[in-house]
C-alpha cells in the first residue's frame, strides 16, 4: 500500500514556523490541541517538531527567556522525528509509529507535505490483519 494514502495534507495540520517567536508557537501549540505539531521553515521545508517537554524544559533552564523575542528554532532537538519520504514502506511506518503520535512526511525536495498518524497506521494494519483472517477461514 501507498503511504500516501494515510497522509494528512499539511493544510490540514497544525504547524509552526522556526522564525515563530517562543511565545507564538506556544499559543500555537495550545491552540492545536496536540502534544506536538511540526516546525517548517516560510519556504516550507521539515526541519523538526515541537512539544509540551520542549517548551517546558526550555522555560525551566531559561528562568529570564525572552519568549517573545527567542526564536523557536532555538529549541529544537536535532534528529528527534524525522521525516519520511512518500516511499517509506508500511512496515517503516510501524516501526516509527512506536516511538511517536505522528510521521511527518516530506517530498523529494524536503519540502513538509504532511503527516501520517499512529492511529491511522494501527487501523491500516488492523484492517490488513482483519482480511488476512477472513480470508484464512474461508478455506
Amino acid at each position: 500500500m501507498n503511504a500516501l494514502f494515510l497522509l494528512k495534507s499539511k493544510a490540514t495540520v497544525a504547524v509552526c514556523y522556526d522564525d515563530n517567536t517562543v511565545r507564538r508557537g506556544m499559543e500555537a501549540l495550545r491552540a492545536s490541541g496536540f502534544t506536538a505539531i511540526p516546525v517548517i521553515t516560510r519556504s516550507g521545508d521539515y526541519v523538526g517538531c515541537i512539544n509540551e517537554g520542549d517548551f517546558l524544559w526550555y522555560l525551566y533552564d531559561h528562568p529570564d527567556a525572552k519568549t517573545e523575542t527567542t526564536k523557536l528554532r532555538t529549541l529544537l532537538r536535532s534528529g528527534w522525528n524525522p521525516a519520511v519520504t512518500v516511499d517509506v514502506t508500511m512496515d517503516d511506518l510501524m516501526e516509527r509509529a512506536a516511538n511517536q503520535n505522528f510521521v511527518p512526511v516530506v517530498d523529494d525536495r524536503n519540502k513538509f507535505i504532511g503527516i501520517i498518524t499512529r492511529r491511522d497506521i494501527l487501523e491500516y494494519f488492523y484492517r490488513r490483519e482483519s482480511t488476512a483472517a477472513e480470508n484464512d477461514t474461508s478455506l
